[in-house]
């Protein structure tokens, strides 16, 4: 089960760095961030460990943002906000999710650590 993010106040551990790979390299179903080449189980699973750490940290991170933009698309002082169903079809979300992202959004606006 992934870690709850750090909010603003506390401080955020960095992950295992996510290395971009050569466009050849990703071609390959077969190769993951190089993994395959690693012989040694112990090093395997401390490798594929930090990338998984790393991956849950860089999607929690990417659904804050979410949540932020859904927040702000949503603000009833911009003249051309977006409704729940409009942010919904962008992000192909349910209206529902959309509507608690908004939320989310709102409190990580205000500083409001998640529930």
């Amino acid at each position: 089960m992934a870690e709850p993010t750090p909010r603003r106040h506390e401080p955020r551990l960095r992950p295992a760095p996510l290395l971009f790979e050569p466009a050849e390299a990703a071609a390959d179903p077969e190769h993951f961030f190089d993994l395959e080449s690693i012989d040694d189980p112990r090093a395997l699973l401390e490798r594929a460990t930090e990338l998984t750490h790393a991956f849950r940290a860089a999607a929690d991170r990417a659904t804050e943002f979410q949540a932020v933009a859904a927040a702000q698309l949503a603000d009833p002082r911009r003249f051309d906000r977006l409704t729940a169903a409009d942010i919904a079809e962008r992000a192909e979300w349910t209206e529902d999710y959309a509507k608690k992202m908004v939320e989310f959004g709102r409190d990580l606006m205000r500083g409001e650590p998640a529930e």
